[in-house]
């Protein structure tokens, strides 16, 4: 699996999949990527070690994710994390959290000492959709709440169930509210979720301008960002 890439596309930075503890929630129907998580601490940071020697300072920015939330990653991780961010001079990072997590990611700002964008999934603003079909519990009312926490949006498109009216409403709130956003293709795994290929058809010709929209990424495939499996 690779765990360590650099984007050299929009929004330019360092990027490292690193391994975690067991997600919080980890219910999300459509949800599998929570299979590289773990219980073995030691094992956890021997990987995510090795991964974060990679880090070289490119563009002063790195992305950290894992198959959850950065509170699920290891105290002695995350000493590694500000120890590269230090040694390579890195000014700014992104990091991803659960709506369960959202009073306590003052701890995170705090810990690292420099610019921290927080990343959430979302999926979609559709209250029903997002929490009883996709199961996330992430119960806030409008995108509102999640803006005085969350600075970038991570959707979901292509799920059987999901309109083109919620496409449309989810996409035109990041594009009016939110610093950044990740629209993911749905690539079907070990769940029973299924792609709605119609769907997505529709999007690809529809947003196309979206290509030029700084702020926006569009991840056709999970592992665009060149880490993943």
């Amino acid at each position: 699996m690779d765990r360590y890439n650099i984007i050299e596309g929009k929004n330019r930075r360092e990027i490292v999949l690193l391994k975690g503890f067991p997600c919080v929630w980890g219910k999300c129907t459509f949800c599998d990527y929570i299979d590289d998580n773990s219980i073995k601490e030691d094992e956890i940071n021997k990987l995510n070690f090795q991964v974060l020697n990679n880090v070289n300072g490119a563009y002063k920015t790195l992305e950290v994710i894992n198959s959850g939330s950065c509170f699920e990653l290891p105290k002695e991780t995350l000493k590694k994390i500000k120890e590269v961010i230090t040694k390579n001079d890195i000014k700014k990072l992104f990091l991803e959290s659960h709506w369960c997590y959202k009073n306590r990611l003052k701890e995170m700002k705090d810990f690292f000492g420099i610019e921290v964008v927080f990343k959430i999934g979302v999926e979609s603003f559709d209250n029903g959709f997002r929490n009883k079909v996709l199961n996330k519990n992430a119960n806030f009312k409008t995108y509102k709440d999640v803006k005085k926490y969350f600075q970038s949006v991570c959707l979901l498109v292509g799920i059987k169930g999901q309109t083109k009216e919620m496409v449309k409403r989810d996409i035109d709130i990041v594009l009016h509210h939110f610093d950044y956003g990740t629209i993911n293709i749905f690539t079907e795994n070990t769940t029973e979720v299924k792609r709605d290929e119609e769907l997505i058809r529709w999007f690809i010709k529809e947003y196309q301008f979206l290509r030029d929209i700084e702020k926006i990424e569009i991840l056709f495939e999970n592992t665009d960002f060149g880490v993943g499996d």
